[in-house]
């Protein structure tokens, strides 16, 4: 630090972790970019959302979009400033090099779950989908017993590559750069759910400015590049 140069303050943000190595790039490139530090925290998506209910104060919160419109209808956000970030689609992983399963249909993921040893999902929106999903196919008894749902903040592909999980379901964003695993695809296209990840400026932001600034940087078209090497599009 040059003599006499202020120290600027970071913009804060806390994320789930379905957006956790997409932002930690962002973050990198936009402090080099601007100057501006950023700190941001990523975990359970669960937990993310409590702490911003209960007060926690961040420059700037990245959630799913249901549970900012929950965080969002508590006061916790600002309504006006929120933007749509990122969209994930759901992967599935295996152990690496274990036989790889067809899942180019329903009908064929469907078989696969069903002879699966057991099945991993998480807290997050894909894990409530797929709970939606296994109760349509009318197998959600058949297989709960073979279900492990992996605690908020766990990946569920840790479960995977330690071999607690022999079928992993999560955003694909979140498995993607796992070791231990391999990922198998996505869900087929006709039962496939995009999640869409959304921001917006904590209504008590000591930083209103600068996080503003940052959401542009995070929604502008030259962020495409790092959303696609982290299992994201642009929503």
């Amino acid at each position: 630090m040059v003599m006499g140069q202020a120290v600027r303050k970071p913009v804060t943000g806390i994320s789930s972790m379905a957006t956790r190595q997409v932002l930690a790039e962002l973050a990198v490139a936009y402090e080099r970019l601007s100057g501006q530090p950023v700190a941001i925290e990523s975990v359970g998506g669960v937990d993310a959302a409590r702490r911003v209910l209960e007060g926690e104060a961040f420059d700037i919160v990245v959630l799913s979009a249901d549970a900012l419109d929950r965080v969002a209808d508590a006061g916790r956000v600002d309504p006006a400033s929120r933007v749509a970030f990122v969209k994930s689609g759901i992967g599935v992983a295996i152990k690496a090099g274990q036989p790889r399963p067809d899942l180019l249909t329903e009908a064929a993921l469907r078989d696969a779950i069903l002879s699966a040893r057991s099945i991993g999902y998480s807290t997050g929106p894909s894990g409530k989908y797929l709970t939606q999903l296994f109760e349509r196919w009318g197998i959600a008894d058949v297989i709960a017993a073979r279900i492990v749902q992996a605690p908020p903040g766990v990946p569920v592909g840790e479960l995977v590559a330690c071999g607690d999980v022999a079928l992993g379901f999560q955003q694909l964003s979140e498995l993607i750069h796992l070791a231990g695993i391999d990922v198998v695809g996505g869900l087929p296209p006709e039962i496939q759910l995009d999640t869409v990840f959304s921001a917006a400026i904590g209504s008590s932001s000591s930083e209103p400015d600068a996080a503003k600034a940052l959401l542009r940087f995070m929604v502008a078209s030259g962020a495409d590049a790092v959303k696609l090497r982290h299992g994201v599009t642009s929503a």
